[in-house]
């Protein structure tokens, strides 16, 4: 049985009648000529041949500013000639964040709902493949009783009778102008930003994943330091404790030690709050419920950073980021969409059929004598649309290039990110140097000012102002060396990388190389 519009015996699958169907045969491209002609547009007829009988820009990457080399590219330990790895996280030699950071991958709800995204889209785009093929196909049956009105002037010899009637329907709007072909472009530039977003997604959980848990190592360093200094200030008051009880000093070096040891204990439930929000912050991004974590972690130190820091050139951007290239990829879907709008200044050109059987009787509906059927062809042409179609036009066009400079801010934003944490980062490693230099002064300050007191050759108010400041510069010692890990997290969270290695086997497996920037041809289609 042969549908009109559509012809069952073309010969392989469905992608192959897709593309049969997205190439117009010879008569409907002279039809296609004649209709350009006739209605007077502008569309250069070359042009619109040479796009695949498509209508609109075709597009291509807009350009994008970036730098030849980083700000500070040429400073130690940077180092621009090598691209940065993948599993950037493995440089801490940290087996439990290397775990952290698989579970975070498999578990973490964010990264779910972003892969529910990229299911939705290729939905979609699915939809928009199917539009290739005849816009609809249905089958259908009917029954209708009718009786006739005996007051007509030739009464009818049977005033009642049935009308069965069975069949297929179908129609078939031609694609002459790229109407479909180009919202099938734009629905593949939409899947794969959607990818991006889920890459994107994925980037930053696993900068966090890594944050959180530097934050509970440098938390713990921190309070460890505290409550030794706790213990170092515990024998400081039984020292001055037995010099006022042999009368060698008055009480106000008791309560003066008294005094520095109950502000350094304070410190320490500061500090906790610290850790537990920073395990709170790991388990939801873990995606269980806050519990814990000190018995699955244990207490370890803050990791150490790389002697050298791979950080390749800025033009990388434009490949590693997942939101760059999330970005370049709406511009792609936005420049179909103008095609779909101008496709709207041209006929739309249909063809219809109908093959059925129908009868008055159940019985002989079925019989070669029941058979019925019809074909056709039309048009439908929106001309007194009152600018309408010209200034969707100008809408879409002009939503087009505010997507290309928000393209291109995104590209600058990303180079802005890196230069920001690699300077964070050289500045936190002069810091640790002067503070290690400190902390070592502080801490001979302190075990002289302890000897002088003990011999009464200085008094308690020395020795309480050392331990003050060792305390102080120990655990800005300490945090300065947290920042130096955080600022690599930073780094390599603003480079993009991660995504490559953890989505092979995600939802998100599908990776595309976004194309070189070939000019501003892009920003004014």
């Amino acid at each position: 049985m042969k549908i009109a519009g559509r012809n069952p015996q073309a010969p392989g699958g469905p992608k192959q009648q897709a593309a049969s169907a997205c190439r117009p045969d010879r008569g409907a491209v002279l039809l296609g000529l004649c209709l350009l002609l006739v209605s007077g547009c502008t569309t250069n007829l070359r042009q619109w041949a040479a796009q695949g009988f498509k209508v609109g820009p075709d597009y291509r990457t807009p350009s994008a500013p970036t730098a030849e080399q980083w700000i500070d590219a040429d400073a130690s330990p940077m180092n621009p000639h090598v691209s940065p790895s993948g599993s950037w996280w493995t440089i801490f030699n940290d087996p439990v964040l290397d775990d952290l950071v698989t579970a975070a991958s498999q578990q973490n709800l964010g990264l779910r709902e972003a892969g529910e995204r990229i299911l939705e889209a290729r939905a979609r785009l699915a939809i928009a493949r199917g539009s290739l093929f005849p816009q609809i196909q249905e089958a259908f049956a009917t029954f209708s009783h009718t009786q006739m009105s005996r007051t007509i002037a030739k009464p009818i010899k049977v005033p009642f009778y049935d009308d069965w009637w069975t069949g297929l329907n179908a129609s078939w709007e031609l694609d002459f102008w790229g109407r479909f072909r180009r919202n099938l472009e734009a629905a593949e530039a939409a899947m794969e930003a959607a990818v991006e977003d889920y890459r994107d997604v994925l980037v930053l959980l696993q900068a966090e994943v890594a944050a959180a848990y530097l934050q509970i190592r440098i938390a713990q360093q921190r309070i460890g330091l505290a409550k030794r200094n706790v213990e170092l200030q515990e024998n400081t008051l039984a020292l001055a404790e037995v010099r006022f009880r042999e009368g060698k000093t008055t009480k106000l070096d008791v309560t003066q030690a008294q005094q520095n040891l109950a502000a350094t204990r304070a410190l320490v439930p500061q500090l906790e709050i610290a850790l537990r929000e920073s395990q709170n912050a790991l388990c939801v991004l873990l995606g269980v419920p806050p519990y814990n974590l000190e018995a699955e972690l244990g207490v370890g130190p803050i990791p150490d950073v790389p002697p050298q820091v791979a950080v390749g050139i800025p033009a990388q951007l434009l490949v590693r980021r997942p939101d760059v290239r999330r970005a370049e990829r709406l511009v792609a879907a936005q420049s179909a969409r103008i095609g779909i709008a101008e496709a709207d200044l041209y006929p739309r050109i249909a063809i219809t059929g109908v093959i059925g059987y129908e009868s008055r009787n159940l019985s002989s509906l079925f019989q070669g004598d029941s058979f019925m059927g019809n074909v056709g062809a039309g048009f439908r042409w929106d001309i007194l649309n009152y600018g309408r179609i010209q200034n969707n036009i100008r809408a879409e066009q002009a939503h087009f290039r505010e997507l290309v400079f928000k393209y291109q801010e995104v590209v600058l934003k990303a180079h802005q990110e890196v230069e920001n944490a690699i300077n964070r980062f050289l500045r936190a490693q002069q810091r640790v140097r002067f503070l290690q230099e400190a902390v070592q002064a502080a801490n001979e300050s302190v075990e002289l000012a302890e000897d002088q007191y003990r011999v009464g050759k200085v008094d308690f108010q020395r020795l309480l102002d050392s331990q003050r400041t060792l305390v102080l510069l120990q655990d800005q010692l300490t945090a300065a060396r947290g920042e130096v890990v955080m600022s690599l997290v930073a780094i390599y969270k603003a480079l993009g990388g991660g995504w490559q290695a953890a989505t092979e086997s995600g939802p998100a497996n599908q990776t595309r190389d976004v194309p070189e920037a070939e000019g501003n041809e892009g920003v004014s289609p």
